[in-house]
């Protein structure tokens, strides 16, 4: 074990923005680094060298073939590594290394995820999920009886619990929106949330990606629409946020949460709020704080005792990220979506429910075979293929949604479409 002196610079150098690069750059970094610039991140998606690298800086199973990260992803060793450090050493004494000695590093994390969240990391707050953010912003936003909010059927469930709760608590009206996916029709989603406004609007939920199908809304033109009538924002970027390459400010959303577990492959339960920070006075604390109605984002942190191992790894996984860039990241991501996708458009009885459009979806797609349900689908493509999966049955959308992850390659994808041909095949048979 290292000693406590090499543990502090370590815990310093990991909480004040040094760069972490995947450990292959790290044996050669003046020599590998500039080379990142000589390809489009396009070019860079096709470079399986580059990729195989990423992904022996994983420790995934070798043998189950796990296409499910739309759920929670798995983290590098880097970043596994560092929340074991982290752990062990807050066992020694915990009070003492936890709140006095790791706490100590928060707000360098927080300006470290501000840089990634292209914010002010006086909007950012460090949480424990998307759920969390989210439920932080709607039971806390001071609405009253007969004030509207627009959201859809196709949000996440927790979401849609939430307001639902507040319905029945406070006599608020819900107005659900029925959106038609896949869509590549931006003006006609635009549309159908702009026709749904009233003089009563108060709040529109947008989710920037439809977890069930992959599909992404054009969430920066509803929330211009949206503003022109004085209505605020809320952004779901459950599945977006070390995805796609974007800022949060760019969305135009005055609310976003994400679930830091999912594609920036922290920690599991760890997460971000950012609240544009003219609206954080606002927003009630969801848990008791001194000043509940005050302007410091910190008043979202009052959670009592929580995982500071967790939280600290967060930065790991930060520099791990930035060591890929997020335009590589998404490329390669929506590359190996389209490469399975692309294979089995075709095949007898398989029907696809994602575009294929990098401005319509990231990483997720869903597919369905005729005749089967998808949890039947599913069953089979993990008792026999060894390939995780997750049947969808929501709403209108039922299907099997398959997400690849970095770590993965096209003959990983191959083994999927094999599957799911034969799986069709044996379908159209009986």
């Amino acid at each position: 074990m290292a000693s406590r002196r090499q543990f502090l610079r370590q815990t310093t150098a990991l909480t004040t923005g040094a760069l972490t690069l995947p450990p292959f750059l790290l044996d050669s970094q003046a020599r590998a680094l500039p080379n990142l610039d000589l390809k489009t991140p396009a070019e860079w998606a096709q470079d399986e060298d580059f990729w195989a690298r990423i992904k022996s800086d994983y420790t995934v199973s070798p043998t189950l073939l796990n296409l499910n990260n739309g759920g929670v992803c798995p983290q590098p060793k880097v970043v596994q590594d560092a929340h074991i450090r982290f752990y062990q050493y807050c066992n020694e004494a915990p009070s003492y290394y936890m709140w006095r000695i790791l706490d100590q590093g928060r707000e360098a994390l927080r300006d470290k995820l501000a840089d990634l969240a292209g914010c002010s990391s006086e909007e950012i707050a460090i949480n424990r999920n998307t759920t969390e953010g989210l439920n932080t912003v709607i039971f806390g936003l001071n609405l009253k009886a007969g004030d509207e909010v627009v959201l859809t059927k196709q949000d996440y469930p927790n979401m849609l619990n939430a307001w639902r709760q507040r319905e029945k608590r406070d006599g608020i009206k819900l107005v659900f929106l029925d959106l038609k996916l896949p869509s590549e029709d931006e003006a006609g989603l635009v549309d159908q949330f702009v026709r749904a406004f009233t003089p009563r609007t108060k709040v529109v939920h947008v989710t920037h990606m439809i977890n069930w199908v992959g599909q992404i809304l054009p969430v920066r033109r509803i929330a211009d629409e949206a503003h022109k009538r004085g209505i605020e924002v809320i952004a779901d970027g459950a599945h977006s946020f070390a995805l796609f390459d974007f800022k949060i400010p760019d969305l135009g959303c005055d609310y976003f949460a994400s679930s830091l577990h999912k594609w920036l492959g922290a920690p599991f339960g760890s997460g971000l709020l950012y609240i544009r920070q003219n609206k954080i006075k606002n927003v009630w604390a969801l848990l008791s704080n001194t000043e509940p109605d005050g302007p410091d984002i910190r008043k979202f942190e009052s959670l009592g005792t929580r995982s500071f191992a967790s939280e600290m790894a967060i930065g790991t996984a930060v520099d791990y990220h930035n060591g890929i860039g997020s335009a590589r990241k998404f490329a390669r991501a929506h590359y190996l979506k389209n490469y399975w996708m692309e294979r089995v458009r075709n095949v007898p009885g398989v029907t696809l429910h994602t575009s294929l459009k990098p401005e319509w979806a990231g990483a997720v797609g869903l597919f369905a075979i005729d005749g089967m349900k998808p949890a039947e689908i599913d069953a089979q493509l993990m008792n026999r293929h060894k390939i995780h999966t997750v049947g969808i049955d929501w709403e209108t959308i039922h299907g099997i949604r398959v997400t690849p992850h970095v770590y993965h390659s096209p003959k990983d994808l191959d083994r999927l479409v094999a599957a799911i041909t034969a799986i069709a095949a044996k379908s159209r048979k009986s």
